[in-house]
């Protein structure tokens, strides 16, 4: 199993670095860090974001505050929610791109066992989303000191960081649901569906208070989304995320092994 699994491994590693699609990922990750820093730029005068009109207005209603813990808080924020579009993309290619470039056939002809060549494509994706939220990392620290926004200091860095990276780890895990989907529907559509369906349910729910108990909503109310003190998650809304991602593993794994290919 551990010569299928580095095989696997080096195989789809290699998809990867040809392909265009980490390379916009990653843009849409740096996108939403220039965002985030947008929105500490107008914050951070309330003469500026009069001159902006409509647009300073909007960033104000938003709520936040221009400073370390505030920039920190909205990337885990965009870690969360914009993280499911974006994971949940990574995992819809790494798994559907074999229907719908018809190389299934060939990668089943390999003498590489089915959970191996599932178990990669789920390693490789987690380790693809660490690697995004990293960068999403980074950026906030750049663009922060450029800012020279207030409040720093080291603990409020660790804290900030672990929050942005924890929210961005829950949402990989989910991302696992995705790939299930590509699968069982055999391409990108039907998996595409089910994430524009999820991540609406996602807002829905925790705009009526109730989606502490929706893993979709749990990563973004963790990270503040609904407010610092009105997340409404318990240990239930956390089990139901890692049952989530272990049991979409799980369900790929099984249904690579035992359905019909052809």
């Amino acid at each position: 199993m551990r010569g299928d699994l580095a095989a696997a491994l080096h195989a789809e590693a290699l998809k990867l670095r040809r392909s265009r699609v980490p390379w916009a990922t990653a843009g849409a990750t740096v996108l939403a860090g220039l965002v985030g820093a947008f929105f500490m730029f107008v914050l951070q005068d309330p003469d500026r974001a009069r001159t902006l009109g409509l647009l300073g207005a909007k960033v104000q209603l938003a709520g936040g505050t221009a400073d370390w813990p505030g920039y920190f808080s909205l990337a885990a924020q965009t870690a969360a929610v914009g993280g499911l579009l974006i994971f949940g993309t990574a995992a819809i290619w790494l798994f559907g791109r074999e229907f719908s470039d018809r190389t299934v056939t060939d990668l089943l002809a390999v003498p590489t066992s089915r959970t191996a060549v599932v178990l990669a494509k789920l390693l490789l994706g987690l380790v693809w989303c660490a690697l995004l939220t990293l960068l999403l990392v980074a950026l906030v620290l750049g663009l922060g000191a450029l800012l020279g926004l207030p409040g720093w200091s080291a603990a409020t860095a660790a804290r900030g960081a672990g929050t942005v990276l924890g929210a961005g780890l829950l949402t990989a895990g989910l991302a696992a649901g995705y790939g299930l989907a590509a699968s069982v529907g055999r391409g990108y559509l039907p998996a595409v569906g089910v994430l524009f369906l999820t991540v609406l349910l996602a807002q829905v729910l925790a705009a009526v208070g109730h989606g502490g108990w929706f893993p979709w909503a749990v990563p973004a109310l963790l990270a503040g989304a609904a407010g610092p003190d009105r997340s409404g998650v318990g240990w239930a809304g956390l089990l139901g995320v890692v049952l989530v991602a272990l049991g979409s593993a799980a369900a790929t794994a099984l249904w690579w092994e035992r359905a019909d290919h052809r």
